[in-house]
């Protein structure tokens, strides 16, 4: 049952994500003949991670608008559920924090190639955290992220396939990120 558990688990962390992008498998049509519906995608991400002393949930929906064939931009929300242990230090007695954090992002992708992009993502996240290691008290406030990278995508079955992103956080901040680290990794299915 425990090996079960951890494919299930395995496979939700390597598939977390559910991200829409548009692949055309014609020729590229002309501007004017391309309505708005066809350049207008949705889609978002859904990740958890669940350990001993972190949980993490994210709910994140996106809509994108194809600006050329080669070029999207897009709108997107998020709601993370996070829970935290902190010690406090020096008596090492544990307190949790559970929190809310919400938000919005935008995001500029540029296919380099069919099935190679290129990604860029300014999000900011109002987040709950705790700034004094020696006090329970936590504060609230906008955190800032700016995300550089880029992923694949393998077409399956029509505009649909598979597609994974591994960006990094340039304005990471350890105290006050929702993310345990500057580097995060997305794979998907898109649609």
């Amino acid at each position: 049952m425990r090996k079960l558990f951890t494919l299930v688990a395995f496979f939700f962390i390597s598939f977390s994500s559910l991200q829409a992008q548009i692949y055309f498998e014609e020729e590229p049509q002309e501007a004017d003949s391309v309505s708005f519906m066809d350049r207008v995608y949705f889609g978002g991400n859904f990740s958890f991670n669940l350990g001993t002393n972190f949980t993490y949930i994210d709910v994140s929906p996106l809509a994108g608008y194809m600006i050329t064939q080669d070029f999207s931009a897009g709108l997107g929300a998020t709601y993370l559920y996070l829970s935290r242990k902190y010690a406090l230090l020096p008596s090492r007695d544990e307190f949790k924090v559970s929190s809310s954090v919400y938000g919005g992002r935008t995001f500029l992708r540029h296919n380099i190639f069919e099935t190679y992009f290129a990604h860029m993502e300014f999000e900011a996240l109002n987040v709950e955290f705790a700034p004094d290691p020696f006090s329970e008290a936590t504060n609230r406030e906008w955190v800032p992220g700016l995300f550089i990278g880029g992923g694949a995508f393998q077409p399956i079955f029509g505009k649909g396939g598979v597609n994974i992103t591994v960006l990094y956080n340039l304005l990471h901040d350890d105290l006050r990120s929702p993310y345990g680290s500057a580097l995060v990794i997305r794979g998907g299915i898109t649609f």
